[in-house]
């Protein structure tokens, strides 16, 4: 029954989805163009607004934990586990405060109303998975530039989405990379729960009655840490500790 309710509310979904990258496509041209950054930043908060106004049609909500003051002159590097697509309009919603902006690969760079745009206008980077060398360098530039403008960094250091929920081991080469090019940094950790279960019958259908679960915890300062590697470990025990089973999350 679920699977079948699923498949009705999916078609509105697509729909709105759909509807929502071609008109924030054109929006986020005419505001990059003709007025600047400022204006093609807000038209990005208002996409990402309605993207979760679209997962509201299948009855699924986010609850998005954060107890915490940022301070806005000072950059972020956001870290997080990685479930699903709908990671990102939460975070980019509910820390707009922070200009957050994403490590992406390039494939995501093309071809995607909306998405594309934002990611190769926006200031977030771009890299080439297959080639290290370009994705450091690329990293590298990125942490320069979140120095240089105070704004804040996602990375989701598992690489690639968890289909299951359960926590993949961190990669630390590009987040090392990043905390030596943006030492100023305040570390945000992120727990995600619940997401990995919108695509569990795949894309079609989107699963349906869900609560995406979003817990930011204590802020980091990472000029406070002389060893990365003792940092990461303390942010991925911190984020893997509030990710729950499968069966109670």
């Amino acid at each position: 029954m679920r699977k079948i309710i699923a498949s009705i509310l999916s078609v509105p979904f697509y729909l709105a989805f759909g509807l929502c990258l071609v008109i924030f496509h054109v929006v986020q041209v005419i505001c990059f163009k003709g007025f600047g950054y400022q204006a093609h930043k807000k038209s990005v908060d208002i996409f990402n607004f309605f993207l979760l106004r679209c997962l509201n049609l299948l009855g699924n909500w986010v609850s998005f934990e954060n107890n915490f003051n940022f301070k806005r002159n000072q950059p972020h590097i956001i870290i997080a586990n990685h479930q699903s697509m709908f990671d990102i309009p939460p975070l980019i919603w509910h820390l707009r405060q922070l200009h957050p902006k994403f490590i992406s690969k390039k494939e995501l760079g093309k071809g995607i109303p909306g998405i594309s745009y934002n990611l190769k206008h926006g200031g977030s980077v771009l890299i080439d998975r297959n080639d290290r060398n370009q994705a450091l360098n690329a990293i590298s530039k990125f942490g320069q530039y979140l120095n240089q403008f105070n704004r804040s960094a996602v990375i989701f250091p598992e690489g690639t989405r968890s289909r299951t929920g359960k926590p993949k081991a961190f990669s630390r080469n590009g987040l090392k990379t990043l905390f030596e090019h943006c030492p100023t940094a305040k570390i945000v950790p992120v727990s995600i729960n619940n997401s990995w279960k919108l695509q569990k019958f795949g894309m079609f259908p989107m699963n349906v009655g869900l609560n995406l679960k979003f817990k930011v915890h204590q802020t980091l300062d990472l000029a406070e840490f002389d060893n990365y590697d003792t940092l990461i470990d303390r942010v991925e025990a911190t984020i893997t500790e509030h990710i729950l089973p499968a069966k109670a999350a």
